[in-house]
């Protein structure tokens, strides 16, 4: 150590020494818990668990080891030899003091299997679901009856009483058997892994093992308790369990949706989706405690409601994310180290017995769930990787094993010993699984759905969560109908239908007797035929006017609810003068994010044909090009025709020409490239042009004349001024075009004139 570090130590002694001397003043000035010590405990769990967890990724590692450790660090494990009386000062064993600290925790856990949750994709889990079974039985079976065999060879020194042999057992069966889906999660997430359909599965299992395990521990608890198995309790247990799961993905999702929305569009206080969201996860939370499953199931199933549920479940995560990883983590996870004394493991014979336990409970953990892979269907390599993941226990041990300890059934050195596995185990896990990983290629389906997971997070489409459709009862609006439920079909979006003028009385006689309203929804429908994770349900809202209302009002009053997209469809679209229609102009100054401006020709005004649309998507690199891009490829994913993707050059070039023809194109070319890329993310068949050489309104209107596209998709600047402007080649193509045409604007607002 160099000795410019001398300073630094001998300040933080002198201020650990002066922190001890306040908390032992303010520790003995009552019997009751202290809101000082409490403020100093969480600032050392924090403090001490953030800088080993920003070591551990330093190394590799994820951070929760590092806040694993920093209970271990700061308990009798070494703070507690170095200096008892400090440590026994600062995190005293009053009931009530750490009851403080461990309410935080259990919260915090919560919210953290709550984050997990709204992670897990549902969609794969339920293409794994019997293997995920398979792998928990399995992994659950062979290390459960491993630790009962070692149980019943425990010497008589480490039992509390003989006579609870039985159930000591019992206890460390299942304390070596259920992997912590807490650390799992954590873990996988922390990695990286949690998209991997490897990472999914373990995430699965470890929520089922998790579940069985709290359900084998009621049966132990009534068999401790009351000396005999009362089966009627398990079962009603069990049965509720199901009810629970059955009723919450049913009833539970169509309230929770709603509940959201709800909030969302009625509640003006600050973070009221947030704060229904947190009532949400703790009565979920609470019918799960009380049908006598652990309430980490109830906040696990409600973040998987909450992540289904289309509405700002990103913005959620996001706000909730740091907050946890700052506070509630460091405390859970360092509260787990803060009850294990790793001092009596200085005995050899203890020593001995610890080192057996760690490895029949990693090769019984291990050689389970690997057989369980194998007999779900799996690749040695994919089975390794699962028995790897499943291998660590972390928090869902230590509290088995404090229950034991409480119940009288476990002894101080046996709890030690559970908890020194647990870590063990937990530590063992990231490098284990990463190496497991690095060795599985991954499989081209799981491949491209990593590719397209990644493309999305930054794209447009992929991140609509709501969508405002604007429009009057012509037949141009029932086209922009058709438009709005393609987008919103394909995950289900909430779609707002606002009618900028009172449907005529006779409305179900017109138009087919399509309201814009059916056209959505069988539009929605169509999605469905074309896509098999798609429901082809959209859940949609009505607004009309009321009488001598203006619409723009309406419009505005919705819009405060919070939309990614408005779609905008009315009869009449120009007005004189290169300029729009007023109304449309109103509507465009009034709605401050994006844009998808709808205009049908031909026989996109006569029938709304399923698969009819052959749709051209000019690209110039720019970033709003690449927005129209994407929403032609989501229109595109229901066609039999290839997209027609044509490179155009931008407005300031408009009519420029090559003064070398032996430019390079290369930069051309590559958007292209990158457009095809996309959409074959999405199987969508294309076909490319280039007129970087061409006026790019010209080379538009020759590409629609030569390609027989019936939809162009244009990605547009609002320019700033006074009147709603696109540019000229947008209102050209708009005038010139014989074909329909879908406008795709930002969301950059400029001062109208009123």
């Amino acid at each position: 150590m160099r000795w410019t570090c001398f300073p630094s130590l001998l300040r933080a002694g002198v201020v650990l020494l002066f922190t001890v001397t306040i908390a032992g003043a303010e520790g003995d000035k009552a019997a009751r818990p202290s809101e000082f010590l409490l403020l100093l405990q969480i600032s050392l769990l924090i403090a001490v668990g953030r800088g080993l967890g920003e070591l551990m990724q330093r190394i590799g590692q994820p951070s929760v080891i590092g806040e694993l450790l920093s209970g271990l660090l700061l308990g009798p494990s070494l703070f507690g030899w170095l200096w008892p009386e400090a440590q026994h000062t600062i995190f005293p064993a009053s009931p009530e003091q750490k009851a403080l600290l461990d309410g935080i925790a259990q919260l915090g856990i919560l919210l953290l299997l709550l984050l997990t949750g709204m992670e897990t994709d549902l969609k794969l889990v339920r293409k794994v679901g019997k293997a995920a079974v398979a792998i928990s039985i399995t992994g659950i079976v062979v290390p459960f009856i491993c630790g009962f065999a070692l149980g019943q060879f425990l010497p008589q020194s480490l039992l509390p009483r003989p006579e609870t042999r039985l159930v000591s057992s019992l206890f460390l069966g299942t304390a070596l058997s259920i992997s912590s889906v807490k650390i799992v999660a954590v873990v996988v997430r922390e990695m990286n892994f949690m998209r991997r359909n490897v990472g999914q599965i373990i995430v699965a299992t470890a929520i089922i093992d998790d579940t069985i395990g709290w359900i084998i521990i009621a049966m132990i608890f009534s068999l401790a308790s009351e000396g005999r198995l009362d089966v009627y309790a398990v079962g009603k247990s069990l049965l509720s369990t199901l009810a629970f799961l059955g009723l919450s993905f049913t009833i539970g999702r169509w309230l929770v949706f709603r509940l959201i929305r709800w909030a969302n569009d009625h509640l003006v206080s600050s973070a009221a989706v947030i704060t229904v969201i947190l009532l949400i996860m703790s009565l979920m939370a609470m019918v799960t405690h009380l049908i006598g499953v652990h309430s980490v199931l109830g906040a696990f199933i409600a973040g998987v409601l909450v992540g289904e549920s289309p509405i700002l479940s990103k913005q959620i995560d996001e706000r909730l994310r740091g907050l946890i990883s700052s506070l509630f983590m460091p405390v859970f996870f360092g509260l787990a180290g803060l009850t294990a004394d790793l001092t009596v493991l200085k005995d050899p014979n203890l020593l001995m017995l610890t080192a057996a336990l760690v490895l029949i409970a990693s090769i019984g953990k291990f050689g389970g769930a690997y057989a369980g892979g194998a007999l779900g269907g799996f690749t040695r390599r994919e089975s390794y990787a699962l028995a790897s993941g499943m291998n660590a226990r972390g928090s869902t041990e230590v509290i088995i094993a404090t229950i034991g300890l409480s119940m009288g059934v476990l002894s101080q050195n046996l709890f030690s010993m559970i908890v020194t596995m647990a870590i063990l185990t937990t530590m063992a896990m990231p490098p284990m699984l990463r190496a497991a990983l690095a060795r599985l290629p991954l499989e081209r389906e799981e491949e491209r759905r990593l590719e397209r997971e990644e493309f999305e997070q930054n794209g447009f489409v992929a991140n609509l969560e709501r969508l405002l459709l604007a429009a009057d009862e012509s037949a141009n609006a029932k086209f922009a109908s058709h438009i709005a439920g393609l987008l919103a079909g394909w995950r289900g979006l909430p779609i707002t239908v606002l009618h900028v003028e009172p449907p005529p009385k006779d409305d179900e006689k017109q138009d087919g007797g399509q309201t814009l309203e059916t056209v959505v929804r069988n539009a929605a429908r169509v999605i469905a035929g074309a896509d098999e994770d798609s429901t082809g349900h959209v859940d949609l809202v009505s607004r009309t006017p009321k009488e001598r209302e203006n619409p723009v009002d309406t419009l505005a009053e919705e819009a405060r609810k919070g939309f990614d997209l408005l779609v905008v469809g009315k009869e009449k679209t120009l007005g004189g003068k290169d300029l729009f229609d007023r109304t449309i102009e109103d509507i465009g100054a009034t709605f401050k994010g994006p844009l998808a401006l709808v205009v049908g020709k031909g026989d996109h005004l006569k029938k709304l044909a399923p698969s009819g649309l052959k749709i051209l998507v000019p690209v110039s690199g720019s970033a709003v090009s690449r927005r129209g891009a994407e929403v032609a490829i989501a229109l595109a994913r229901i066609s039999p025709d290839p997209l027609k993707v044509v490179y155009v050059s931008t407005t300031r070039d408009s009519g420029a020409k090559r003064s070398n023809t032996r430019l390079s194109l290369a930069r051309e070319e590559a958007i292209l490239k990158d457009i095809a890329a996309a959409a074959a993310r999405y199987n969508v068949t294309v076909s490319t042009a280039l007129r970087a050489n061409t006026a790019p309104d010209k080379a538009i209107l020759h590409e629609i004349g030569f390609g027989g596209a019936n939809l162009v998709v244009l990605g547009v600047d609002r320019i700033p001024g006074d009147r709603l402007n696109f540019g000229s080649v947008a209102h050209t193509v708009l005038s010139k075009s014989k074909v329909s045409v879908l406008l795709v604007a930002d969301g950059e607002m400029s001062k109208l004139a009123p």
